[in-house]
């Protein structure tokens, strides 16, 4: 059969307005979508560059406080700056590559989307309004899904100078939203943080700083440091560093205020300056990955033209501010060690303790590996996938199933895409790995088979999946397997977590259906619903476990409609302590605890 003939002539040709382009590609300017259950989804970054702006202002030196309110999705941010010059309010918000950050003499180091940010924001709200005080008169402008609806100004004799603008976001693109209010205060914590003597004020909570990535660091780590946090801030550079008893590497860095989750080159350069200074301080020839074992840092830096590898700003590309980074920490990290000896000779004892660590580890790992080869060289209870995190763009949708038994891993396997998703299937509940060495790791086959699987042995540079997805029953057994797992996670590979590379697969509890519909229901709530919708006499079924689910229906469920909860830790302070007092030897103190909290629902 031939291929329709679709005509093509000047009537295919269309021209979308900024606002309409941003709606009808909204992953162009603002990444993913989402609901509110990541912090990454699109309803924070809205929030974001509408307070990026205010931060602008303060950066500038105009107004020391901004107030944010959320209530039931609508947002309104205040700030007390210059407020946009009112003859080009409309333009600001919904032109782009309009507005004051293309010049250097207004804003030198700007956080927001440059031109594209506020725009972005007005053409995914059902309502956006925004208000300009300058000089005791106001302009204000209504949008609705970009669209100009109202303008006005006048004179606002009592208004001090600065913008408001209240927005929100569209549920016929972001579909059902809430702002977890966790997320947004430590987005806050951060503009503190980045910005001392900046006040924000979110529903009524006020966040400021002093000590800027001081500050950061000390609340990040608590009182879980092995010396005194060091600090140092320079004209283009700020960081604050110390170590402490946990495994790998946590860093916090940012550009122009942007969180940097995926790093870049500016943390490529702290890493390397941080290594040649202690190398050059204690005269010796340590390993990087002695040095930096255990460390926890914080680093930001400002550049007038950053080049970022997406619109989201999560990785710095620049190369060309390696050397001066470089020489900066390289100076800091002297100065606080020459000043502070007995932090210099416990960070010394640290390295060393680290050196002698990773001989015994080596021995363990070298045995490890003899006795898998003379096994099998291949993974046992992998089921892999053809394509991995870093093959390009192919690879960033890889996810890897951590299963429970075999029942469920059959399960899946005939359900799953063969060139996206691997399956790595537990015999059963694995070893509570909690205050173990790493060592412990190599003296486990299956704990090592499953890390030898995620390719992150040496660190999580060689993840190869995108996803890490815990898929258990959901009872007690398949939640004691989840806990074991994160514990494990957070013990020796924290930063899968913090960077959110690990899920909870949620699957549905029961089935409802009759002769013309099957409904899948994820709560009693919704089992309830259906059944009232498809009648008295509906099947309703109930899975007690993932492998009661058939191939057929299991596709659907992590397929394109897949849902994943990500594990999130908003900051690692209480980590040791939650750890210590739930997966720790203190049995009778939990047993009273578990006692104390017990819910009967029978």
């Amino acid at each position: 059969m031939a291929a329709k003939t679709v005509k093509y002539d000047e009537s295919n040709i269309k021209t979308l307005s900024s606002l309409e382009h941003i709606r009808l590609r909204t992953g162009m300017y603002i990444g993913r979508l989402g609901s509110g259950h990541n912090p990454d989804d699109g309803i924070y970054i809205l929030l974001k560059e509408v307070v990026d702006n205010s931060v602008d202002e303060f950066i500038m030196g105009n107004g020391k406080r901004i107030s944010i309110r959320i209530d039931n999705g609508k947002v309104a941010v205040r700030d007390y700056g210059r407020g946009i010059p009112l003859g080009k309010v409309i333009d600001c918000v919904s032109i782009i590559n309009t507005g004051g950050k293309f010049n250097d003499d207004v804003f030198q180091f700007s956080v927001g989307l440059n031109g594209v940010g506020t725009k972005a924001v007005n053409a995914l709200s059902s309502q956006f309004r925004v208000v300009s005080y300058r000089e005791k008169k106001y302009f204000e402008a209504i949008f609705e899904k970009g669209q100009l609806k109202h303008k006005s100004e006048g004179e606002a004799r009592r208004e001090p100078d600065g913008t408001l603008v209240e927005f929100i976001p569209d549920q016929s693109v972001f579909g059902e939203y809430s702002y977890n209010m966790e997320f947004v205060e430590k987005r806050m914590r951060h503009y503190a943080y980045l910005n001392s003597g900046l006040i924000l004020e979110l529903n009524g909570q006020e966040f400021s700083s002093e000590s800027g990535l001081l500050d950061l660091l000390k609340d990040e780590t608590g009182s879980d440091v092995l010396y005194e946090v060091g600090y140092w801030r320079g004209e283009q550079i700020e960081f604050s560093f110390t170590h402490t008893n946990n495994y790998g590497e946590e860093y916090f860095s940012f550009v122009n205020g942007q969180y940097t989750s995926d790093g870049g080159t500016h943390l490529s350069a702290f890493r390397e300056g941080f290594l040649k200074a202690i190398n050059e301080f204690f005269q010796g020839s340590f390993k990087g990955e002695d040095i930096r074992e255990g460390i926890a840092a914080a680093v930001a830096i400002k550049l007038k033209n950053p080049m970022f590898e997406s619109q989201t700003k999560n990785k710095l590309g620049n190369n060309d501010i390696k050397p001066w980074i470089m020489q900066e920490v390289k100076r800091g990290v002297d100065n606080y060690l020459r000043r502070n000896p007995v932090a210099a000779r416990l960070l010394q004892d640290k390295i060393i303790q680290n050196e002698k660590l990773r001989t015994e580890l080596n021995v363990v790992k070298k045995e490890a590996r003899e006795a898998a080869k003379k096994i099998e060289r291949k993974i046992p209870k992998l089921k892999d996938c053809k394509r991995h995190l870093g093959d390009g763009p192919e690879g960033e949708n890889t996810m890897i199933f951590l299963t429970e038994g075999q029942s469920a891993a059959g399960s899946m396997v005939s359900a799953r895409d063969v060139y996206t998703q691997a399956i790595f299937s537990l015999r059963g509940k694995p070893e509570n790995m909690h205050a173990m060495r790493r060592t412990a790791i190599y003296k486990n086959e299956e704990m090592y088979n499953m890390m030898m699987a995620l390719g992150i042995e040496n660190d999580i540079e060689g993840l190869r999946y995108d996803k890490i997805v815990i898929a258990t029953d959901a009872d007690y057994d398949g939640f004691h397997i989840r806990i074991l797992l994160l514990t494990f996670f957070l013990t020796f590979f924290e930063e899968l977590v913090t960077k959110k590379h690990v899920f909870i697969l949620e699957t549905p509890l029961f089935r409802v259906r009759n002769k013309k519909e099957t409904r899948y229901c994820y709560t009693p709530k919704e089992r309830d619903e259906a059944q009232a919708a498809l009648g008295s006499s509906a099947e309703v079924t109930r899975f007690k476990g993932l492998g009661e689910i058939s191939p057929n229906e299991f596709g659907q469920f992590i397929g394109e409609n897949i849902r994943l909860v990500s594990v999130d830790v908003q900051t690692l302070k209480g980590v040791p302590e939650i750890l210590n007092f739930y997966m720790g030897a203190n049995t009778p103190t939990r047993r009273e605890f578990i006692m104390d909290n017990l819910i009967n629902d029978l």
